[in-house]
């Protein structure tokens, strides 16, 4: 039987080719559809390869009524609602590695075009037949110190390339082990203000609530004057109205920026300053990156049409029959205490153990996964899937076991999720009542009673009268209004405090926090 496949934006011809020869899909090619004419041919498709001209969202899902897979050609999904796709039971991959040379090239034709200002020296003489040598002095990558931001396949690519410049390489990653950088004969540092203070700074991480905005005002005015800034990842990790005012200033010396937060970006105010070199989101724009994407996008749809695998799904949750449905439920439940134990531990991730209880403990192998996903996500968000998650956590040196607890619990199922850094260890236990519900009933050793969801802050303190008046009056001056106050003590004489709150925490109220006497330590979390 004949799948229907819709190609909604341009690929490479090898990738049609393969589809076409199929002789199990009925391929049809849209991608020159004007997209009010596309939602029409959707209708019967199954599959759907994406990239990023075409919005999968509210109104694509809608006109889609028999779609079960997305195939986004290339590594990001801003323009993919996954948690509107999953609702729908449609799978959702990407492409991550394919045009990760092609990436790491561009950064690096960037970083050269930026100490040399090789842009405006080539269209002064190209356009207004300027022949000004000693207008366009440069400086040298030799000797400087390159401030790498993201450690992953393509950060680490970079600084191997900048590191045949003869430059020294100082690296920030929270999430990797610290070998990975100084076994390159490179420094790592687990303090930011490190790489402010290099002369190049170039950005390689994913873009999520933490990394938007990564750097400010407040990180430019750490940086050294005439720093230069590289971006070839995502648009606004770089506050962009700041590094406006910055290079008007000449406290950033050069930008060169591939990406921006809104695109096209055709009337950004960057394109009219001379100390910006830009391209309209070139980095994966290579023949060979393009053949590659488009090989894999259609090897991986002739994979997933035919039931062989879901490479790099993004959401893939159990196939039904594989568990009941209160199995997949505490998979879900262990993400997402693993997705709220990151947040809360302090360190680089060194080990994940899951241990469960009960008739869950039969599912242990699929509740290890379900933790590493929630594990890394923080720090890998798009990269990280079902698929991919062991082989990371191994690539990145992280340790993930998991154990059958037997019947030493007093409830039916019961499953704890362990994270451990260098510096500490965080434990979440939970429960699902009546199979259903979802609860955290430990945390660290304090009893708890909360559904993981929502904005909490997770206040420890020493266990004396007045301190659920002092958080709870400090809250409202604020004017952050808590939604629910759940509290547990243990026999040292300590109480946690896990309080649900309605708006965002600024770091100015967790820092008024951690200053009350009673306080010992204040996180904050997001599920």
């Amino acid at each position: 039987m004949k799948r229907k496949v819709v190609v909604c934006d341009h690929i490479h011809d090898k990738g049609i080719e393969i589809l076409r020869n199929a002789k199990d899909v009925d391929l049809d090619i849209a991608y020159d559809e004007p997209k009010d004419k596309l939602y029409d041919r959707l209708g019967e498709a199954e599959l759907a390869i994406t990239r990023s001209s075409t919005p999968v969202d509210q109104r694509f899902l809608e006109a889609s009524k028999k779609l079960k897979y997305v195939i986004r050609a290339g590594v990001g999904v801003d323009n993919v609602d996954i948690e509107a796709c999953s609702k729908r039971g449609i799978v959702v991959m990407n492409i991550p590695t394919a045009n990760t040379i092609a990436a790491v090239e561009m950064t690096m034709c960037h970083l050269v075009c930026s100490v040399r200002s090789f842009i405006n020296a080539n269209n002064e003489l190209k356009d207004k037949r300027v022949w000004k040598r000693e207008n366009w002095y440069g400086t040298e990558l030799l000797g400087k110190k390159l401030g790498v931001i993201g450690f992953g396949n393509i950060g680490s690519r970079v600084a191997v390339r900048a590191q045949g410049f003869g430059m020294q390489i100082v690296a920030f990653d929270p999430f990797i082990q610290p070998s990975k950088v100084t076994a390159l004969g490179m420094t790592y540092t687990n303090d930011f203000d490190d790489i402010l203070a290099c002369d190049i700074i170039t950005i390689h991480t994913p873009k999520n609530k933490e990394t938007t905005n990564l750097i400010t005002s407040k990180e430019i005015a750490k940086m050294k004057d005439g720093v230069i800034l590289i971006n070839v990842a995502r648009g606004g990790l770089y506050n962009e109205d700041d590094l406006v005012e910055a290079l008007k200033s000449g406290k950033v010396r050069f930008a060169g920026l591939d990406v921006f937060a809104k695109e096209p970006a055709t009337a950004h105010p960057l394109l009219d300053l001379p100390n910006v070199s830009v391209t309209p989101h070139l980095g994966a724009n290579t023949l060979e990156s393009q053949i590659n994407i488009s090989i894999q996008s259609a090897e991986n749809t002739l994979e997933v049409i035919r039931g062989v695998s879901y490479p790099n799904a993004l959401n893939m949750s159990i196939k039904e029959g594989d568990m009941p449905a209160w199995g997949s439920g505490y998979c879900e439940l262990m993400q997402r205490m693993a997705f709220l134990s990151a947040q809360v531990l302090r360190g680089t991730i060194r080990s994940i153990a899951v241990s469960a209880s009960g008739e869950v403990a039969q599912y242990l192998d699929s509740l290890g996964v379900f933790a590493t996903v929630g594990a890394l996500n923080k720090a890998l968000a798009e990269k990280i899937n079902y698929v991919n998650a062991p082989f990371i956590a191994s690539e990145r040196g992280i340790e993930v076991s998991t154990r059958n607890e037997g019947g030493e619990s007093p409830y039916k199922n019961f499953v704890t999720v362990r994270l451990n850094s260098d510096n500490e260890s965080v434990y979440i236990s939970g429960i699902l009542l009546g199979n259903e519900s979802p609860r955290i009933i430990d945390v660290n050793g304090f009893d708890m009673d909360v559904i993981p969801k929502g904005k909490m802050i997770l206040f420890k303190n020493n266990d004396v009268p007045g301190v659920i008046g002092k958080v709870g009056t400090l809250l409202g001056n604020h004017q952050i209004n808590i939604a629910d106050f759940r509290l547990g003590r243990d026999r040292t004489g300590h109480a946690m405090a896990l309080i649900l709150v309605d708006n965002d925490v600024p770091q100015t109220v967790l820092s008024a926090l951690e200053a009350l006497p009673e306080a010992i330590r204040v996180s904050y979390a997001e599920l």
